[in-house]
């Protein structure tokens, strides 16, 4: 079913908000993919917060046109499902995760940054941990030098507390 030209315009300008609020956009061909499949794939994407939708390619070139994944134009080809995130590694990371279990899906490249990538470079991209991850080991690392300080001070604190009296605790205080 062809759409009208009132209906590409609300598509492109739909597809143009999404656009200006990633960062990341990931290219896929689904050809041969089953519903079934495709729905599973969109129900991944919504969870992780990715812009997942099939597209025209002539009216997903309108909508980067302008933008930093205007350099992703000359992958547009063939029947192609669209990834945004506003997440940098979200969107490649459900494409390249869901290509791994289902090889009728094949990454064919994206955008970051304004720097168009190949299927390697999205498949990169998706090894990436998550912010989250990335939030989480920085903390760790953050607080192993004070942990181990407290360790240190620990170990020293009961060396020299072994030659002495033993703590008095509340169990054993006597009464007031």
């Amino acid at each position: 079913m062809s759409l009208n030209r009132n209906e590409k315009e609300a598509v492109v300008a739909q597809v143009s908000a999404q656009v200006a609020k990633a960062q990341t956009l990931a290219l896929a061909e689904y050809r041969g993919l089953t519903v079934e499949h495709l729905n599973a794939l969109r129900k991944q994407a919504r969870e992780k917060g990715v812009y997942l939708h099939v597209l025209k390619n002539t009216l997903a070139r309108r909508a980067v046109a302008g933008t930093p994944f205007e350099v992703a134009a000359e992958s547009m080809a063939g029947p192609l499902i669209y990834g945004f995130s506003e997440d940098a590694v979200a969107a490649a990371k459900v494409i390249a995760d869901f290509a791994k279990t289902n090889e009728k899906l094949v990454v064919k490249g994206g955008a970051l940054n304004g720097k168009a990538l190949d299927a390697a470079g999205v498949k990169a991209l998706a090894a990436v941990p998550s912010r989250e991850v990335l939030l989480t080991q920085l903390a760790g690392l953050l607080q192993s030098p004070i942990s181990r300080f407290a360790r240190a001070l620990a170990a020293l604190a009961d060396k020299k507390g072994e030659g002495a009296a033993p703590a008095v605790t509340a169990e054993a205080a006597p009464a007031a």
